[in-house]
């Protein structure tokens, strides 16, 4: 048999009067505190009499005390009304300012491209806010996990989510180090990587990635082999530079290591472009200023990145 469950109404009607009431011991004191007419309070407190079946305030015209049934409501009613205000003033200092717990679902591999040179800049500059970062691989449900927000690659967001870019969009790279290419024939094409040992990545729900090219307006994947398989781009950088094999990684993940001759890039004009990293989150609602203090300042310091590397690649003029 189905039964009817409703939401019981006014449950603490009258509790608030009640217990100003029972702290001035008088409906006229009451009134002054509450802002409102002694009529009010008196309203307010036989409401409250009336739904709970006994009376609570003992009344004359010169005082106002407490009944039996009035004493035990009080012991049990004004500490817990006192914890609910406290629950409100809690909530509501964390929908004012920046402060609280910011839990951040972010795979492996997105952590050295974004929160790696922003975390240590971020703490010193909100240091009421705890940052949790949850790195793994796994698709998480925001809402089920507790997580304010996620940080992926936009190709793997849900459409219904609120994204917001943080980086621009960049290229996946083919890279092997001088030691792994010694001696070999650099692949030119695609079809070339079946003569060389290719690193692999192991997706979370099991399967291997392929590694993806664009070939003019045409996409490309390659099914690749090779002695070695990780989880994570920062596992397969790691086995490049050691001269494991080629690997496919992030661009801005492999700046670094091309720049100061660690690896070099290979098949450049058959690199595919990624839409770039993005935080996502619930809805515009779910913006509580703990992460908006974050998404400010991944963007500031992506824009003081930015100019700084503008400013070092504009040439000098001649002393």
């Amino acid at each position: 048999m189905k039964q009817n469950f409703t939401v019981r109404q006014g449950a603490l009607d009258g509790v608030e009067t009640f217990l100003a009431v029972a702290k001035h011991r008088s409906f006229r004191r009451a009134a002054a505190a509450l802002a409102v007419t002694p009529s009010a309070v008196s309203q307010a407190v036989r409401a409250l009499e009336a739904r709970i079946g006994a009376a609570l305030l003992a009344r004359t015209t010169r005082s106002v005390g407490l009944t039996e049934a009035g004493q035990r409501f009080l012991e049990r009613a004004a500490p817990a009304f006192g914890e609910l205000v406290a629950a409100v003033e809690a909530a509501r200092d964390l929908g004012q300012r920046p402060t609280g717990l910011l839990r951040l679902a972010v795979p492996r591999g997105i952590v050295p491209l974004i929160l790696e040179p922003v975390i240590a800049s971020f703490c010193r500059a909100y240091a009421e806010i705890e940052l949790e970062v949850a790195a793994s691989d796994e698709m998480v449900d925001l809402a089920v996990g507790g997580f304010d927000a996620g940080i992926r690659l936009g190709q793997f967001i849900a459409p219904d989510m609120v994204v917001v870019r943080l980086t621009p969009p960049f290229p996946f790279m083919v890279v092997g180090s001088p030691d792994y290419l010694r001696g070999r024939t650099r692949p030119e094409r695609v079809d070339d990587l079946r003569g060389h040992a290719c690193l692999r990545l192991r997706r979370s729900n099991g399967s291997i990635a392929p590694w993806s090219f664009a070939d003019g307006s045409e996409a490309v994947e390659a099914v690749v082999s090779g002695p070695f398989i990780a989880h994570d781009y920062p596992t397969l950088l790691g086995a490049a530079i050691r001269g494991v094999g080629l690997a496919q990684v992030p661009g801005p993940l492999a700046a670094a290591p091309v720049a100061d001759g660690r690896l070099e890039a290979l098949l450049t004009p058959f690199a595919v472009t990624t839409p770039g990293v993005f935080l996502y989150h619930l809805g515009r609602r779910q913006v509580l200023p703990k992460l908006r203090a974050f998404i400010e300042h991944v963007r500031h310091q992506g824009t003081e990145a930015s100019r700084d590397e503008a400013t070092a690649r504009r040439p000098r003029k001649p002393g």
